[in-house]
């Protein structure tokens, strides 16, 4: 099957002819209380917004949903300083003949990021902490859904992979960090690798990036504490004694640092402090990167941004440096 077109390299006045994945779709209302809909489009290469359908092309659209498929074809347009794609046909298509790679946002190969993982593992003394980290990563399962989960629905590394590269970032971020303030480095190292873990149970990726009904209830914070709990009862013989358990726990408890940022609890320990400045870092850093590279977010020639809502606002400057 031919890759899908590359929605940021399209030029104006472009004929597209593509298969792409519903994101949004906005129901908006006229000031004379006509309705009209625009839909936000995606494939593995970005997004784009589709031009209004009107009143009188509000047929084309019925029944088209969030996380809904649909063949199209179309113009890419502007409307004053952004880009939109004027469908002049569109037809919905089967979800068991959907490619998913070629619609959802991937990293790519993961195995530069698993190389990374494994090498760290590798240098982990004999330990509680080598011992309760190969409960979760020797176990093929937990794998196959680690390197697919996306690190966030909408924000930070959403994409295929995306918990797998943010893990990686996290970890090389809180190893220089662990060097500086003389942190335990493989209890930091355990925590880098357990503090996202319930993101399995929390997210959905086949198809749109959603959250499951226990994400909604408990959140990823929460389920990833239940996770490490289950594990560590499963083995007959404990893995970490008492008192090394509650430190795994508090790792994955605190790591968002605050209590309004979904962490019952904030950083008591050195290496629980590395950890979540760590991964605030990671986030962070990726979040005002793929700013700088939507094209969304600037005017034609512009160096300074419009405000950006995942940077809280922030514009950001391209310009040389």
């Amino acid at each position: 099957m031919p890759a899908p077109v590359s929605i940021p390299d399209l030029p104006v006045g472009a004929r597209v002819e593509d298969t792409f994945l519903v994101w949004d779709v906005e129901q908006r209302t006229q000031t004379d209380g006509s309705p009209y809909v625009i839909l936000t489009l995606a494939n593995s290469t970005g997004r784009v917004k589709t031009a209004p359908f009107w009143s009188s092309d509000l047929h084309k659209v019925e029944g088209v949903q969030k996380g809904a498929v649909v063949s199209l074809i179309g113009d890419l347009g502007m409307y004053r300083t952004d880009r939109q794609l004027k469908v002049t046909s569109l037809r919905p298509v089967p979800r068991e003949m959907v490619d998913w790679p070629r619609l959802l946002p991937s990293v790519g190969d993961v195995a530069p990021w698993w190389n990374s993982v494994e090498k760290w593992r590798g240098e982990m003394a004999d330990g509680p902490w080598r011992r309760v980290i190969a409960l979760f990563y020797d176990d093929p399962d937990f794998r196959t859904q680690y390197e697919r989960c996306p690190a966030s629905l909408a924000n930070h590394h959403a994409e295929l992979g995306g918990l797998l590269k943010h893990t990686v970032e996290v970890g090389a971020i809180a190893r220089q960090i662990s060097k500086v303030c003389g942190a335990v480095w493989d209890l930091v190292l355990a925590g880098v690798l357990l503090h996202d873990i319930g993101k399995l149970e929390a997210y959905r990726w086949d198809g749109l990036f959603e959250m499951t009904e226990a994400g909604s209830l408990l959140g990823h914070v929460a389920l990833g504490s239940l996770m490490l709990d289950r594990r560590l009862d499963e083995p007959e013989q404990p893995m970490a004694s008492d008192g090394e358990r509650l430190l795994l726990q508090h790792l994955v408890l605190s790591h968002h640092g605050e209590l309004e940022f979904g962490s019952p609890v904030r950083p008591m320990t050195l290496e629980a402090e590395v950890l979540h400045y760590a991964d605030s870092a990671s986030a962070a850093t990726a979040n005002l990167a793929d700013a700088l590279k939507e094209a969304a977010n600037f005017g034609a020639g512009d160096s300074v941004s419009k405000p950006i809502w995942s940077l809280d606002k922030r514009r950001v400057y391209r310009g040389p440096s």
